[in-house]
């Protein structure tokens, strides 16, 4: 391994956390200089690797939320379909003779209830 010469000017509490860094690890400052030099690399060199897998995974979850938008949509409108099918279900059941607009009323009190009660209202 060849060796290069190298300047370093640190301001004093970089110096400060390398000397009590070395301290801890029964080294002088000098000789932990290029461990913190090489981790220092080894960190930025990962950190670029990491932002691109952050994007792949941003561009994955925001997939995601456009999936559940889709699903929240297919479901409400099954929420709506299963109230009008009771209703309507429940009117011939009982043999009343009420008018579509009748029903309509009921079909949305009943999808109204049955979503605030999803969301945690009674």
């Amino acid at each position: 391994m060849t060796l290069r010469r190298h300047t370093v000017r640190l301001p004093a509490d970089v110096d400060n956390a390398l000397a009590r860094l070395a301290r801890e690890r029964r080294m002088t400052a000098y000789a932990m200089l290029p461990h913190c030099v090489e981790a220092g690399i080894a960190a930025l060199a990962q950190q670029g690797e990491l932002h691109n897998g952050d994007r792949e995974l941003l561009g994955e979850i925001a997939s995601l939320g456009a999936n559940v938008v889709e699903i929240e949509r297919i479901l409400d409108r099954a929420l709506f379909t299963a109230c009008a099918a009771y209703c309507y279900a429940r009117s011939a059941a009982l043999g009343t003779s009420k008018t579509d607009e009748i029903i309509a009323a009921e079909i949305n009190r009943a999808y109204d209830r049955q979503k605030a009660k999803a969301q945690g209202r009674s």
